[in-house]
Order: structure tokens, then sequence, then C-alpha cells
């Protein structure tokens, strides 16, 4: 088949490429039918599903597969085959040539039929149903429509069905209707009834017949399309209501669609809901200016009431057009397959509906990889000419080719998949055209992996260029995709260069990490101040690396470095954590702070040690870690703040020592601080301390002032007043008495009204008590005496008793009760006074 070399004219033959995908796909008829048309012309041909069926001007008969291979010939008549009709079976032909002659046979069988007319006739058609008895019909088409039915002793019988308007020049049979074209118009008959049910006028009279003949075509059993010069009908034929009917037949036609076409009508064939039209064209030259036969084209038309919408137009390019008529060209389908043959007298072009590998093929030649891609993919099953990998790998190219090469890296992980081989072969092709850092983001990791030279290979390209994208992809891919001692020798190499480089340096780091020297790596984390050294150690459990660390990891982060030792006192001892730190003792009292804030007794070895380090680095937490500490050694301690004369510490430490004259002499003559003072001799509460510092206070009228508004609540205030010198001036005195006797009168009130609810609540309770006592209380036959164990009640209520009920409910007879030996008439429960529960006097004795 010459597939290639026809769409090649085809493409050529178009003025300009459209955007849109064509419809249809052509290739050339070739093998057997070459070599026909070397010798001859076609006239005419039929299709059938299994067959083709073709004719000459040198009267021949050619059947023909669909590849266009000979598979029988027939020498029929020395002149021009004018039609050839098979039935649906396509066991039977009917052939019909310019002299006249017409011959229906079997093809597998001895039937056949001979006929001479006296002129040339132009069309034949058997019965559809020819292969049944009852149906061995066919009519030929001359002057006259003439049925033949082979009827008695198997004789045919012609009768006439039309005459007198003109040679009939085409004839469609479908199912009980005929159709036929002659100068007038087309008829359609009903084979049933006999009857003419239509005549469809032909528009355009000024054309010759013989020129432009008449094209028919059955798209069903009732729908006829007529083409005729430049005029498309579609006509439905349709039953007549009984009402209508009279003398008419029982069916009539009604022309549904219509519409003109720019060039004239060559042939006509439906497809889906629309239609296939093959059209004769003519145009003027532009060298000569005279009229010429141009490139025969075929429409694909989308009717509509009054005109039609175009699909997709395509010019031919067969052979010798430009001597060929309107006449000359036919338009033959296949139903089955959508399958179009352009018949013309040195050419037959197959059309065929394009299928998905046609679509990817437009796609890929109109640079549409994406879409292409797309269509492979959700028709992988039933495409045969593509594959998806091959698409794929064209669409990648195409990228390259544009310089988009992110987005073609990133279209390598959905193309190339898990193919290995692949993926380092489009690795090298990036690598060429220097764009591997391009596709460095997009390397698989897992599944697959490729060899590590490709890994290094990127390493090495980012290296040279990039050093905070080396640290990236450092980071980001595992540590066994490539060859670890390579890189940290390239990097140590790159390093010396530039050895400050911080970048590098962090990632050396990794690398040490994942190469598992850990050592190396916290070396590095710790002289970059790097924050991911804590988690490293963590991590990794690269304690016993930092014992001799620990001074800089103080100086890097104290806190989370203090949190992580004392979480880990199992593996960094606090001996050892302190002794690291000795010469830093600023960094230890930090540690030895936090360890006694988690537990006062865990660094206790150290609190004599602490309290230098509270006194020289943090002082306002050193009177806190006195009052806290347990084994703290006092005496040091007083040393140490009298020392520094620290005298809040120190009167704390002389008062927790006993010594609180000293401690309150220190705060009245160190801080003269009366407020502090007395707030002191409150906490004490000694009248000693109280006494020393009346004394102390009584010539210094402003500590005077202050035992005044605050003595009152502790002293007798008279005790001061009494010993204070007449004419001494004290400042505020008049307030500070008004103060004394209102905290005096606040006193008796607050007496009076604890004296008011003392009382109120002892009679409320009395009232309550005698609530309760005076309730009665259930007595039935499920109580038992507490001393008997027998039922309290007796079970014969007739008979006389005597029961006492005390208030904690135990139950006795009167005479299970001992006698009591005491002179008060009150009785108690043996059972509450035997368990000190105290005593439940009886409240109830019932007698009957």
């Amino acid at each position: 088949q010459e597939t290639r070399s026809y769409e090649e004219s085809t493409d050529e033959s178009e003025e300009d490429e459209s955007e849109e995908e064509p419809k249809l796909k052509y290739e050339r008829l070739s093998n057997g039918v070459t070599e026909i048309l070397q010798k001859d012309a076609a006239s005419c041909m039929t299709v059938h599903e299994k067959f083709l069926a073709l004719g000459t001007h040198y009267g021949k008969v050619y059947l023909l597969d669909v590849q266009g291979n000979i598979t029988q010939k027939f020498d029929v008549s020395p002149v021009k085959i004018n039609q050839i009709s098979l039935d649906e079976s396509g066991e039977h032909m009917g052939v019909c040539s310019e002299d006249g002659k017409v011959q229906v046979f079997g093809l597998y069988s001895a039937e056949e039929f001979h006929e001479t007319f006296d002129c040339p006739i132009k069309i034949v058609a058997v019965h559809p149903q020819f292969v049944r008895s009852h149906f061995k019909q066919f009519v030929t088409g001359g002057k006259k429509l003439l049925l033949y039915e082979r009827g008695w002793m198997n004789r045919w019988k012609p009768s006439i069905l039309h005459e007198g308007e003109g040679n009939i020049r085409n004839i469609k049979w479908r199912g009980h209707l005929i159709a036929w074209a002659n100068n007038m118009g087309v008829k359609i008959l009903d084979m049933i009834s006999k009857q003419r049910i239509t005549n469809v006028p032909r528009d355009d009279i000024s054309l010759r017949p013989d020129m432009y003949p008449c094209s028919l075509c059955w798209k069903d059993n009732l729908t006829l399309i007529i083409g005729w010069g430049n005029s498309v009908k579609i006509c439905s034929v349709k039953e007549r209501h009984a009402s209508e009917m009279r003398d008419l037949p029982n069916r009539y036609v009604e022309i549904v669609f219509q519409f003109d076409t720019e060039f004239y009508v060559s042939g006509l064939a439906p497809l889906c809901d629309q239609l296939v039209i093959l059209s004769y064209v003519k145009e003027i030259s532009e060298k000569t200016e005279v009229e010429c036969c141009a490139r025969p084209r075929l429409d694909i038309v989308q009717p509509l009431p009054e005109s039609c919408e175009e699909i997709s137009s395509d010019a031919l390019t067969v052979r010798g057009f430009q001597e060929n008529e309107c006449r000359d060209y036919h338009l033959e389908y296949s139903e089955g397959e959508s399958l179009f043959y352009i018949i013309s007298p040195r050419d037959v072009v197959v059309a065929k509906e394009r299928d998905q590998d046609d679509h990817i093929d437009w796609l890929l030649e109109k640079k549409k990889y994406e879409e292409a891609l797309m269509a492979a993919e959700i028709s992988q099953k039933t495409i045969k000419k593509h594959k998806i990998l091959d698409i794929g790998l064209a669409y990648i190219n195409h990228l390259m080719e544009k310089g988009e090469y992110d987005l073609a890296a990133r279209k390598c992980q959905k193309i190339l998949g898990k193919n290995t081989e692949l993926w380092e072969f489009e690795v090298y092709k990036f690598k060429e055209i220097g764009q591997l850092k391009a596709i460095s983001h997009y390397l698989p990791r897992r599944d697959p992996v490729l060899k590590p030279l490709i890994y290094e290979m990127v390493l090495h390209e980012f290296l040279e260029s990039d050093y905070e994208g080396f640290a990236t992809l450092i980071k980001e891919w595992p540590g066994d995709l490539y060859n670890n001692t390579i890189i940290v020798q390239a990097v140590v190499d790159h390093l010396k260069k530039d050895p400050q480089n911080r970048t590098l340096l962090r990632t050396l780091a990794e690398l040490y990490t994942y190469d598992q020297r850990y050592g190396r790596a916290l070396e590095i984390y710790l002289t970059l101040r790097h924050k991911d050294v804590f988690q490293l150690i963590h991590k990794h459990n690269l304690f016993s690396s930092i014992r001799d660390k620990i001074v800089l990891l103080m100086d890097f982060d104290s806190e989370k470095a203090v949190d992580m030792l004392l979480d880990n006192e199992d593996k960094i001892s606090i001996d050892r954590v302190v002794e690291e730190l000795e010469n830093r003792p600023e960094l230890q009292h930090v540690y030895l702070h936090k360890l006694f804030k988690r537990d006062h007794h865990k660094g206790q070895r150290y609190h004599e040690k602490q309290i230098s380090l509270y006194a020289e680095y943090d002082r306002p937490n050193l009177l806190p870690f006195l009052r806290d500490s347990t084994h703290c050694p006092l005496e040091k301690a007083l040393e140490i703040c009298q020392q520094r004369n620290f005298v809040e510490e120190t009167v704390y430490l002389l008062s927790r020592m006993g010594n609180s004259r000293s401690a309150l002499k220190m705060i009245m003559e160190e801080l003269q601080d009366v407020d502090k003072a007395i707030e002191f001799a409150k906490e004490q509460d000694d009248g000693e301390l109280w006494e020393d510092l009346i004394l102390y206070s009584i010539d210094k009228p402003p500590f005077i002032t202050g035992l005044l508004n605050n003595i009152g609540t502790h002293v007798d205030p008279i005790l001061l007043i009494h010993r204070i010198k007449e004419g001494m001036e004290i400042p505020n005195l008049r307030d500070s008495l008004v103060k004394i006797l209102q905290d005096y009168n606040l006193q008796i009130l607050l007496r009076e009204g604890c004296k008011k609810i003392l009382v109120a609540d002892s009679l409320s309770l009395l009232k309550k008590m005698h609530r309760t006592q005076m309730k009665g209380v259930l007595v039935d036959e499920e109580n038992i005496c507490e001393s008997c164990l027998s039922p309290i009640l007796p079970s014969d209520a007739s008979k006389s008793f005597s029961v006492v009920v005390f208030h904690c409910r135990h139950m006795f007879h009167r005479e299970c009760l001992p006698v009591s030996n005491t002179v008060s008439s009150v009785q108690f429960c043996n059972i509450c006074s035997a368990k000190h529960r105290g005593p439940g006097s009886a409240v109830l004795e019932m007698k009957k």
C-alpha cells in the first residue's frame, strides 16, 4: 500500500496547515489495482464487507481483497462496464456495460442470466436478498426501468416499472424500496404495493445529467440521501395515516434536510449522523486564467434543516485529476468499517476514520507531546503503533531542545519509571548539555536506585559551582546512594581552599554522620555552634564523646547543655561535669544551680562550694539557696556573707543559728529598717526580742513611730508608751495613737463578733439535737434485741412487752438491759459505751 506517499502528497496539496485535526486518513489502494490501472481505467466499483468488485473501461470485472489483490477476473464485454451490483450476501453479481449487455450470475454457483439490449445500460441493481429463491429479482436502467423476476420453469419475466423521462443513470435498492434517478428527478418505488410513492425533481436543470449524474445513497431502510449538482437532500420515507390514504400510496416521503454545497456532488455516504460528500471542483488557473479541473474534495458535514456545518474538508491528490470530470468520480463505502472508497479512472483511494494511533501521530506532528502522552496512557490497551515510553522519550527530547530543562527532568520521573538504564542514559544527556543540576532533584532515591557513579557525578557538579545546592542534596539524599568516602575527600579538598566555609563544614559534618564518624561530626558542629549538635548527641548516644567537650557545649548553649547533662546523669556523672567545669566557675554555677532546682539533695557535697558561687555570680538566689538547703554548713556560709557584708543573708543565718538578738541588732544598726526589724521580731515571736527592740528604739523617734504603728497586735502598747521620755518629739504621734485605738476597737469588735457566732452556733446545735431526739424511731419485725439477738417485737401481738431504743438506734428488751447501779436515772447504750463512742441515752421506752 502507498500509504505514506499518498499522505505526503495530500499534505502538499493543502495550501495552509490547519491546527484542527483531520477526521479521516487516506491511503492509495495498490497491489493488483496498480497493475490494472496501468493498462486500463476504472469505471465503477462496488464494495462488499468481504471483497471489492472493480469494473474497467475495457469491459473487465475484477474481484479484489481489501488490500487490492486480484482474486478473480471476468471478461464481460469489450467496452466500458457501467455498473456492478451485489446482493447483501455477496454471492450474486449483476453487471451491465456500454454495449447493452446485462449479466446476473452466482459467484459460487452455476446460476447465470444474460441479456443484450439495443442501447447502453447505465445501471443494474439486484435484489438485496437475491440469494433467497422468492427474491430472484433485479432491475436495469436504460431508457426504461425494467424489473426482471424469475418465474415458472426458471424463466425470467421482464416488466416495465417506469419509462418516458430519459435515461435512467442510477438505481439504489434497499429492502422493499427502489430509488432511481432519470433526467427529470428521483423516484422511489414501494415493491410491496408496486406503487411509486414520490418524485423529487432536480433543482438545477441547466446541468447535463450525463456529465453531472445524480448520486443516491440509502442511510437506512427508510432514509435516502440525494446529491445532484451542488444540492443535497435527505429524504425520509414515512407511513401515511389511514385517514389520509384514499387513493394515495400508503407511504410518502418528507425532505428533512436540504442544503447546497460549494462544489458539485460526485458521491455520498453516511457517517453516523453526519454525511461524507465527494465533490468535483473547478477552479481558474492563475497562469492561463482558464477554468480547469482541481483536486476533488472529501468533506464531512453535519446536516442542518436549511444548511450544513462543515466538520472537515480534505483536498485529494488522485492520479490524473486534471483530466477527470464529475461523472468520473464515484464514492463507495463499507458500512461495517466506516471505509470510504474514492474511485477515479486512474486511481482508487481509501479513506478511513482515524484511530487513536492516528490521533497520536497528529499530536506528535504538531509537537503536542503532553496531549499525545495522555492519549496513549488512556488508550494503552487499544493502540498498536505507539508505545508510551517512546512518546515520553520524544517529549523529554522536545523539552530539552526548547530549553525547558526543569520540566524535562520532572517528566523523567513519570516517563522513565523504574527503568534504570533509561535513567542513566538520560542523566548523561543532561550532563552533555551541562544541565545535571536540573535533573538532580528528580533522580530516584528508592526503587530504583541508580549506580553510585551517577549520584557522585551530580554531587561533583554542584560542588564545583553551588555549595548550597550541594549541601541540600547531601541533606536530602540517603547516604547509601553514593560512595561516602569519595565525597568526603572531595569536600576536604575544597575546604583546603576555603577552610572557613560554613556550608562546606556543615555538609562535611553530615557526611561524617552518615559514615558513623560521630566524633568528627560533633567537633565540626561545636565549632560551628550548630543547632543540631544536641539532636546529634541524643540521636546517636554520643555522651561518651562529649565528656571532654562539656565546656564547648556550655559555651554554645548553657541552658540546653545543662538540661541534657542532667537528663543523662547515668551516662555523664555529676562529679564528672563539675570536674570538667572547674576552670569555668560561672558555668559550674549554672550547672549546680539547675541541679539544686531539680533536687535539693543530689549535689549536697557541692553545697558548700555553691555558697561562694552564688555569692560571686548569683546573689539574688543566695538567700533562697540558704533557706532551702539542709546540707549547707552555716558557719561557712556566715563567714562568707560577713566577709562580703551581705546583711540580709547574715541576718538569716544568725537567726537560723539561734542568735536572734545579734540578727535583730544587725537589722537595726546596719539596715536601720524598723519595718524589717518588726517583721523579724514577729517571725521569731519572742518576748525578749521585743524587749530588745523597744530598748533599742526608745531614743529613736522614727523607730518609736514604727513600733507604735505595728506593735499593737503583738505587745501591749502601754509597755512602750510608759518608756517614752517626756518631751520627746515623735513624728506622727497622733496618727500612731489613733491607729492603736483603732486596732484595740477592732480587737474588741472581733471578740464580740466571735462570741455572738459561738452563742448562735451553740443554740442552733442545741435545737437541732432537740429536734432529732424528739423524732420517732421505726421498730418492726426485722429489728432484733442487741443483747439476746431475738426479734425485738414478740410474735404474739396480744402479749405485753417493753422495749428500750437508744438514739444510736440500738434496741433492747427492757428485761435484757442490766440494772443501773448509778443514782442517775439516765441510762446509756451498753454497746456504744463499750466502744467509747459516747453514751447514748434512752429516747423511747415502749410498753404494752
